[in-house]
């Protein structure tokens, strides 16, 4: 009997977002993609994003450039499932192009999102530098040397089965808090592999990075590790700015902060950096965050 040869995490990311398309043409043009395996049995977020994208690039002619998404998480996705992707064709001005799509499983809309499309421009030149004196990647453990000896499903998955290798700054909240609560945070960030030549994949899968510690600043400000007893969160909007094309994988610096916490929710705000200092992108994010009365710190 022939072994079945288990995909690598880039592998499965890239086989995630390469959409099919149906064929069928409404007043919508449908995709379905596969989902990835996760070890609690939901949708990653970042997926579902990144092929809501993907689908509303494959409608929009090769020069107009997605430049913003603004996207509403519904549902958990099921990861046993496939996603079926509708893209409407909401506007196609002499410059801009504008799409929404509608993630669907079993029929029912597990993400919605709105995505804007550019051709290149010229204008203005600005951008908030890069903060100074943060240590190299090389200098900080992988996430695979910080949880290794770890027996549980969670942490192997983060440790060895995601496509991008996260690197945080100062020590990640996987297990505890170390440090002060503070409500910032940098992570060091990039594909594990080389990924093809397209600058659209490129950006979509820097969309699939941007889901992965956009939240733990809140986290990070109230000392809740991921495996706090009790904290129960999911994302429940994410919107994104693509500013300059970088590779997802050469090393990008991922700058986060939480400028507030109320309700039950948490807002974050991101910015993602090329090794060189380029501003690549912005990102915010507002999750619901719960969390018993005895493990919050004020």
């Amino acid at each position: 009997m022939t072994e079945k040869i288990r995909a690598t995490p880039l592998e499965g990311l890239l086989t995630a977002l390469d959409l099919t398309d149906t064929g069928a043409r409404t007043n919508e043009d449908i995709f379905t993609g596969p989902s990835q395996w996760m070890p609690q049995g939901r949708v990653f977020g970042g997926q579902v994003l990144a092929q809501s994208i993907t689908a509303a690039m494959r409608t929009v002619d090769e020069n107009r450039i997605v430049h913003s998404m603004h996207g509403y998480f519904l549902r958990p996705g099921n990861v046993d499932k496939p996603i079926t992707f509708a893209v409407d064709r909401i506007h196609d001005g002499r410059s801009f192009a504008t799409r929404r799509t509608q993630a669907y499983q079993d029929g029912t809309p597990i993400l919605s999102l709105i995505a804007s499309f550019q051709t290149e421009d010229e204008g203005l030149e600005h951008q908030i530098d890069m903060p100074e004196g943060i240590p190299q990647p090389e200098d900080i453990p992988s996430t695979a040397e910080r949880l290794q000896g770890i027996d549980h499903p969670v942490a192997r998955f983060w440790a060895t089965e995601r496509p991008f290798d996260m690197r945080h700054v100062d020590s990640p909240i996987y297990l505890s808090v170390e440090g002060p609560p503070v409500g910032h945070q940098a992570v060091w960030m990039k594909a594990f592999g080389t990924l093809p030549d397209d600058p659209n994949l490129h950006r979509a899968a820097l969309a699939y990075a941007s889901d992965y510690t956009i939240l733990e600043p809140i986290y990070r400000r109230h000392g809740i590790a991921w495996v706090t007893p009790g904290l129960k969160t999911a994302s429940l909007d994410h919107a994104m700015w693509w500013h300059r094309f970088g590779r997802v994988d050469e090393w990008m610096l991922y700058v986060q902060e939480s400028p507030s916490g109320h309700g039950g929710r948490g807002l974050s705000l991101g910015r993602i950096y090329s090794r060189d200092g380029v501003l690549l992108a912005s990102v915010a994010q507002e999750g619901m965050v719960r969390v018993p009365p005895s493990e919050r710190v004020s």
